[in-house]
């Protein structure tokens, strides 16, 4: 099998190549995003650094999902929340963070690869569809873009700051579930300490003074939030 490792760090690549062939793997290397983009598609499967010289990674994600439906799997040191959500978002097909166990790396690449032949996209749907809908939330009069963090109501741009915006995308991208306190902590600040409780409250109440609507936000007491669409 073959994968494309995208990679600008050449001794990361070289060590990762070398374990990779060893195993019967075949491996185009690319050390930057516009190589990538360009490069001849003929792979399995795609192992994708995000932090690359020419062009940020999450955007190499959303241009190689647009044209291929290869498994493509994020390998970086980005452990930020949001960073894993967006690019998932964006059509990777899982994340793992440096550093990792080679073990663990070969057996998301087998579970990928199988999740991919069993659920592939109906042939009739365009991939920058499918794009599209991993990087847009649509309920009712509000829109989320996530890959240009905006957000309107009734056609309005609202002024979210960037925790705000997170904290919106991460409840609308699941509607009705509820996320317990801690749950919000740790995904928008990667902390669940003890003063991180007022900190979320205080930002919800800032969108959802900025949604014009509370509703759009429900509390769900002692546990935490939910979001509720409007149509």
């Amino acid at each position: 099998m073959k994968a494309l490792l995208v990679e600008d760090d050449p001794n990361v690549a070289e060590a990762l190549i070398e374990s990779l062939e060893q195993r019967g793997w075949d491996v185009e290397h690319a050390s930057d995003g516009r190589s990538a983009v360009e490069a001849v598609p003929n792979w399995d499967i795609i192992l994708l650094d995000l932090n690359l010289p020419d062009v940020d990674g999450l955007e190499v994600c959303q241009r190689l999902r647009a044209n291929h439906s290869v498994p493509l799997i994020a390998v970086t040191a980005r452990s930020d929340q949001m960073d894993k959500v967006l690019c998932l978002r964006l059509g990777a097909d899982d994340y793992i963070v440096k550093p990792y166990h080679l073990q663990e790396l070969l057996a998301r690449m087998t579970a990928v690869i199988r999740r991919s032949e069993s659920h592939q996209l109906p042939q009739n749907e365009p991939q920058s569809n499918a794009v599209k809908a991993r990087t847009h939330i649509s309920h009712g009069p509000l829109t989320i873009d996530q890959w240009s963090r905006s957000v309107t109501v009734h056609g309005r741009e609202l002024p979210l700051t960037r925790k705000e915006f997170e904290l919106l995308s991460l409840l609308s991208g699941s509607p009705s579930r509820v996320f317990t306190r801690e749950q919000l902590s740790e995904a928008v600040w990667s902390t669940s300490w003890v003063g991180a409780s007022r900190t979320l409250d205080t930002h919800v109440a800032a969108v959802r003074r900025k949604l014009g609507d509370p509703g759009w936000i429900r509390t769900h007491r002692g546990v935490g939030f939910s979001f509720e669409p409007k149509h």
